[in-house]
């Protein structure tokens, strides 16, 4: 009787979905002589009474409705509308609308909505955080800005550190490509603490893509790729300061500063502090819960948009501090101090050009970025400093070109790239230099049907060291029903890794390093995968469900076996033998216009060649899932966000116990981890308060031997779970928005 409610339910589903249709295209707008997308354009189908907004490349999609004859109306702030009549044949149509500026009339402010989950209208399978679910928690910096999210975990990697990494398909973060509105990102020496000196305040969005990204976009996509969007001088506030405080002293201050010049130059400049003095050990353990820090960072952004080019030149830098380990007053002959400091520098420029044709572009990148690392863990036996230092310089130049057909159905991309790297890095005895040229060219085609979407992408890698490497990528979209989308994507990526200070945390202990014999050599992997995501209403409110399954297999994978012996680490290049299979589902349900909840589960199984044969990847859990729900007043002033992260078991490494006979599996056990954040909107100021790991889960004697840190067992890197207990914060936000023009 269960089975056949389940089956005519589904059948009801179905049969709803497929009596509504889907339209897409595109919106360009017209101004003088030049023709460009418009983004952020409104179109609404008026009988239906559905509605929605084109992207950045002024492409869209709406779902159509059961009636016809209807209206569609595109509506675009300093363009005259358009409208549009639809009959049945458009059903899974395609259009492409040309709006003309309209400089006598007054203008119909139109304000852009940006919502999270799946972005539809893109083939590949990208998942978009809003601006307003970064605001849902703690999102001071970019290592919290995930913390809603189930498809991106974030783990602490040490216990007196404090430095945190990011954790996607199941895979370390640095197989995951970061990029800063379209350009390389934390990468080499700033993935260690790049992600802290970064403020969360200053995003207007976070784009998280799964599996291989476009060739577009780089070799570096393993795993996936994530790109950080900044406010628009533009659209930003005029300003905007937020302050942080919590319970372990940890202060924090953000600020943004736009100004729109006239109508085709604006700038803005934002501004971080982060400082935290306090001497916390409430474990009684002799070492700080959390390290001490200063953290200064600041980021200036010019933006120009003319009528056939718009150009962008930003400056980004910060310089972060930080003490760790046992108290500074201990009275140990050596003890074991952590001293780290990083200093940073970049500066971008973008140009872009619009060529006569429609949907034509030319763009250049430009990029130069230098970082220096310093600093040390712990003192040995004989008195002597565990050095962690580094420098890197980086110069990245990318030249694009597009070009779409009039319809929108076919789209070329193709350019050529090239990256300069010189870098030093050395951990305690071992030291590494490399200066290296990467270049190629690439090309992506993208063809969009009714229902059917593809793209073929390539780009051919010459490395100065390791020579050639072609990079293959395919990702395709097939609308099953109007309001079910099915996507697969495979393809390659590669990478150097800079494995000594890429894993400086790791000497947190007195284990010894032993490094491969070959030196450095390049990562390579293939990942293949799919999505189905569907919509459907439940007592007339949207529900979403995604679906996804992602499998990596790498040719050649650098692994570090914690598993042969209780006093080495040792690093090994693995060939064919190294796998990661990552499977979730979501479920996005707007309950009603005050409720909306998120329910997520992910199963991870990643495996390697460890002591000898192959078995799951030490600390990473199977089971993760996420409930989170989140509640706003009528009237839109209160709101209250509680949310539930519950870690699953995790194997620890085979000498966890610090014993030295035994060859016993040890599993870290589950736990719960809540947050919830309530929150009042005044005119101009918001104020929050917060609660972090409410149910004071703590991970009991995080560091094995932690009262003799010269001690060969001595460990603080075997983390599986939270280290300081319930924390309380609170704070505030400012903001005064810009007159709109």
């Amino acid at each position: 009787m269960k089975s056949g409610i389940i089956f005519f339910f589904l059948l009801g589903v179905c049969w709803y979905n497929i009596t509504l249709s889907q339209l897409h295209g595109y919106v360009r707008g017209v101004s003088l002589s030049d023709t460009m997308a418009l983004n952020g354009a409104k179109v609404k189908v008026l009988r239906a009474k559905k509605a929605t907004f084109t992207n950045s490349e002024g492409k869209f999609e709406i779902y159509l409705g059961k009636q016809f004859p209807d209206t569609l109306v595109i509506l675009s702030s300093g363009y005259l509308p358009d409208t549009i009549l639809l009959s049945e044949k458009d059903r899974f149509g395609a259009i492409t609308a040309v709006l003309f500026s309209d400089n006598l009339k007054p203008e119909v402010l139109v304000e852009r909505k940006a919502g999270n989950g799946t972005i539809k209208i893109s083939i590949a399978q990208i998942e978009r955080i809003s601006n307003g679910e970064l605001r849902r928690a703690a999102c001071c910096n970019l290592s919290e800005s995930f913390e809603t999210n189930a498809s991106v975990d974030v783990n602490v990697t040490d216990a007196v550190s404090g430095a945190r990494k990011i954790q996607l398909l199941g895979l370390d973060g640095v197989y995951t490509q970061f990029q800063l509105e379209n350009v390389p990102f934390l990468r080499g020496l700033e993935t260690a603490f790049g992600m802290q000196s970064f403020s969360g305040i200053w995003l207007d969005g976070i784009q998280i893509s799964k599996g291989t990204g476009s060739v577009v976009n780089g070799h570096e996509s393993m795993a996936g790729l994530i790109n950080l969007s900044i406010k628009s001088p533009f659209d930003a506030e005029k300003l905007l300061v937020n302050v942080y405080g919590n319970r372990f002293g940890r202060g924090e201050a953000n600020s943004v500063l736009s100004k729109r010049i006239n109508e085709r130059w604006a700038t803005s400049l934002l501004l971080n502090g982060a400082i935290n003095q306090r001497t916390i050990d409430e474990n009684m353990d002799g070492f700080l819960d959390l390290p001490q820090f200063t953290s200064f960072s600041a980021l200036n952004k010019w933006q120009f948009n003319g009528e056939r080019m718009e150009a962008q030149l930003s400056v980004y830098g910060y310089y972060d501090d930080r003490f760790a380990g046992q108290s500074p007053f201990s009275p140990a002959l050596f003890p074991f101090h952590v001293m780290l400091n990083n200093q940073h520098i970049e500066v971008t420029t973008k140009t872009g050009f619009f060529g006569k044709h429609q949907g034509e572009s030319l763009g250049l990148i430009n990029h130069v970025k230098w970082h220096k690392t310093d600093g040390y863990f712990g003192i040995n036996s004989q008195g002597v400093k565990r050095i962690s230092s580094g420098d890197e310089a980086r110069y990245f130049s990318s030249l694009n070109y597009e070009r779409s057909s009039n319809d929108g159905i076919h789209l070329l991309k193709s350019g050529v790239s090239l990256t300069l790297l010189r870098i030093n890095q050395q951990a305690f005895i071992n030291y590494l230099e490399r200066n290296e040229i990467t270049a190629g060219p690439f090309a992506e085609y993208s063809l969009r049907l009714n229902r059917l979407s593809l793209q073929l992408g390539a780009r051919v890698d010459y490395h100065t060291i390791f020579g050639l490497f072609f990079v293959p990528r395919i990702h395709g979209k097939f609308a099953l029903t109007p309001k079910t989308d099915i996507r697969i994507s495979g393809g390659k990526g590669w990478r150097v890794p800079n494995f000594l200070v890429e894993n400086n945390v790791l000497m947190a202990s007195n284990k010894i390093w032993s490094l491969p014999s070959e030196g450095v050599l390049p990562e390579e992997s293939w990942n293949i995968g799919g999505s189905v995501a569907s919509d459907f209403q439940i007592w007339n409110r949207k529900v979403s469900i995604t679906l996804d399954a992602y499998y990596t297999w790498f040719e050649r994978q650098l692994t570090i076996d914690r598993d042969v012996s209780p006093s080495t680490l040792v690093f090994r290049y693995i060939e064919n033998q190294s796998t990661a299979l990552a499977c979730q589902a979501e479920l996005d349900w707007t309950v009603s216009k005050q409720f909306s909840l998120r329910m997520a589960y992910k199963f991870l199984k990643v495996e390697s060649i460890y002591d000898g044969i192959k078995q799951p990847q030490p600390m990473i859990p199977t089971h993760r899932m996420l409930y989170t729900v989140s509640w706003n007043s009528k009237n839109k002033r209160w709101q209250a966000d509680l949310t539930t992260n519950v870690v699953g078991s995790m194997r620890m490494p085979t000498f966890y116990s610090g014993s030295a006979t035994g060859k016993e599996y040890r599993f870290s056990p589950w736990y719960p981890y809540l947050f919830g954040q309530f929150s009042h909107q005044f005119k101009k100021t918001k104020v929050y308060l917060g609660l972090e790991n409410i149910l004071n889960v703590k991970q009991p004697n995080p560091i094995v031997s932690s009262l003799n840190p010269q001690d060969p067992s001595f460990d603080a890197t075997m983390v599986w779970g939270p280290i300081t207990g319930i924390n309380i914060y609170g704070g505030l936000t400012y903001q005064l928005k810009q007159k709109k023009q």
